[in-house]
């Protein structure tokens, strides 16, 4: 469906952080629609089945369980929430805001009460037995490229266990629908989730960033660690096709005045 939205409207760009279910619901089309049906991100659309079918069993299950995640969120030692879920709008030609884009941002720690430890075991945040019953291969499979996918993450986490300031920002999803890419929607919204990170005492931001999105993010001072990341599954999974991604970090920053 296309977004008819008045040039003149284009500078009106909000970002805001999400404080109604109907605009996760909002934000997991954003990410269909791009990750989905722009780039087909085989990662997205393996860990998101059924995004592409209406009813229960698809787009409404999965828009569902991010709604459940913003539901869900915890707060660090000083009162800030852990995961914050980002909206950008954009006024349409009746001047209702619709939501134009997403993203995700989670301070994460090995420390309790730092942030969101992470964790290599995809279980542990998918119930891979709803998504695939009796499909061990497939289950199997996921387990393992949601372990690569992650590897450098948790790395990076643990090296600063011990450090002054045992916390970072992981940006662990953006999405702008295609229909309102090209105007800057995603350097605001990671630029956001910079401001907060600096915030925060200047830590340092991290992704997992895909062909498309990693200029975006080398803009705003990410650089790329290494090269696209090696996905270490079964043999009998080679041949299977998975996006590039490549970890990306910005370094630790001065903390903002509060």
């Amino acid at each position: 469906m296309t977004h008819h939205i008045p040039k003149e409207t284009e500078g009106e760009i909000r970002i805001e952080v999400i404080d109604r279910a109907e605009d996760v619901v909002a934000g997991f089309d954003c990410m269909c629609n791009a990750f989905g049906h722009q780039t087909r991100d085989t990662l997205w659309i393996d860990l998101n089945p059924g995004w592409d079918k209406p009813g229960p069993e698809g787009r409404a299950r999965g828009a569902q369980l991010l709604v459940d995640s913003w539901r869900n969120i915890t707060r660090d030692i000083n009162g800030n929430d852990n995961t914050i879920f980002l909206k950008a709008t954009l006024p349409n030609q009746q001047g209702e805001r619709v939501v134009a884009g997403i993203a995700i941002w989670m301070q994460l720690s090995m420390v309790e009460g730092r942030g969101v430890k992470p964790s290599d075991d995809l279980r542990e945040s998918k119930d891979l037995d709803v998504f695939y019953p009796n499909n061990e291969p497939e289950q199997r499979y996921l387990c393992q490229v949601y372990r690569s996918f992650v590897k450098r993450r948790i790395e990076v986490v643990k090296e600063k266990e011990s450090s002054q300031q045992p916390s970072l920002m992981h940006l662990r999803s953006c999405a702008v629908d295609p229909a309102y890419q090209r105007r800057g929607i995603a350097l605001r919204l990671v630029q956001w989730g910079l401001d907060e990170a600096k915030r925060r005492g200047g830590l340092e931001a991290i992704t997992e960033a895909s062909s498309m999105g990693r200029h975006v993010y080398q803009r705003l001072g990410f650089y790329g660690e290494g090269p696209d990341m090696e996905y270490l599954v079964d043999s009998e999974f080679e041949s299977r096709d998975r996006p590039p991604n490549l970890f990306m970090r910005t370094g630790p920053t001065k903390s903002k005045d509060i």
